[in-house]
């Protein structure tokens, strides 16, 4: 999730539970800790790393239970040994410093990035994809109640609007896992109409709300994107066709940084070729033709490929466009399909 996010969260849980006296000196370690594990960004830049590296160590051991939980133990033995509020009151405050931390990551999780949980344990980042990376419905409720808190300083009401922020922005993360399951619902109901119930897929939602959701398929020659209104749409899901040079992504799997990039994406790939270079794209952030991450990982030589140095690249797209198309389908189903439409036409 964004910062703001990590740090109202962070703010929040350790005002909640330190002492009532504490509670601005509270607030403010919470959101130093929440957003803390974000910092790994500023640590990997001096180390020249390639643009995968980058992007797939990042939300790596610094988000790690394995590493925070310990963390949490030392920042909180060093305080202690120091004296002060946290000598004065340690339990709660082992309390506040490891919830801060700790939730920074999980509520990651919550997101379609990538979030490796339990590094350097080499399983699969954790991308539950119910929450959008920026969502002022979540974030309002932990923001109001910081504020509060911070003004209300040792009276009752503070904690109760602690409580109440934190109720509500975890009721929100509920209804998104409800909004998602709906989602996948009517898709796998679609998709088994057209013989890939098995096929590996994602929902995400889209921009800054639970209501509109987006569902990518991968199919052996490409992949199948579409909607869905939790609003508008009624009836199964339409999904458009893409293709992506799967043969090319093939020949190039040996390459560590394709390998690095397939594991920590869980293979949600689009492959094309540009300019005599294999571009993959990343098909968990955006939207066809507009994605958040590309890779030239490649280059072309003779009737195979060449490994070179991974860069990021990117191509020019109408974002004041695209979120007021987005907006409009939230409230707007799409047109119907005609007798030989867009799902029927996607399995073939």
């Amino acid at each position: 999730m964004d910062s703001l996010s990590q740090i109202v969260l962070g703010g929040a849980l350790a005002a909640a539970v330190a002492p009532a006296g504490h509670r601005r000196a509270a607030l403010l370690a919470g959101a130093a800790l929440g957003t803390l594990p974000d910092l790994d960004s500023f640590v990997m830049l001096p180390l020249g790393l390639d643009p995968v590296a980058m992007m797939t160590w990042h939300r790596g051991p610094s988000h790690s239970l394995l590493v925070l939980l310990p963390l949490a133990f030392l920042v909180w033995a060093g305080f202690r040994a120091l004296g002060g509020r946290v000598a004065e009151s340690p339990g709660r405050w082992f309390a506040a410093i490891a919830l801060a931390l700790v939730t920074h990551p999980i509520l990651d999780a919550f997101t379609v990035y990538g979030t490796q949980l339990w590094w350097p344990i080499p399983v699969s980042p954790a991308m539950w994809s119910s929450l959008f990376i920026i969502d002022p419905l979540y974030t309002l409720p932990l923001l109001v109640a910081c504020v509060l808190a911070w003004s209300w300083r040792e009276r009752e009401a503070a904690r109760k609007a602690l409580v109440v922020g934190l109720a509500l922005s975890t009721a929100y993360i509920g209804w998104s896992l409800t909004a998602k399951w709906l989602v996948d619902r009517q898709a796998e109901r679609t998709l088994a109409t057209m013989g890939l119930q098995e096929a590996p897929r994602f929902s995400v939602p889209m921009p800054f709300n639970t209501l509109l959701w987006r569902v990518v398929v991968m199919t052996p020659d490409g992949f199948l994107e579409g909607e869905r209104s939790l609003v508008a749409d009624s009836g199964p899901m339409v999904f458009r066709k893409y293709s992506s040079d799967t043969e090319s992504l093939a020949r190039v799997g040996e390459f560590p940084a394709v390998q690095r990039l397939l594991w920590f994406n869980h293979a949600f790939v689009k492959a094309e070729v540009r300019d005599r270079q294999l571009v993959l794209s990343d098909l968990r952030m955006g939207a066809e033709p507009d994605y958040t991450f590309r890779f030239v990982v490649a280059e072309r030589d003779g009737v195979g490929w060449r490994e070179i140095p991974p860069k990021q690249i990117s191509w020019p797209w109408e974002a004041s466009r695209r979120l007021s198309q987005m907006w409009n389908r939230i409230w707007e189903a799409p047109p119907a399909p005609e007798a030989d439409g867009a799902a029927t036409q996607a399995a073939r």
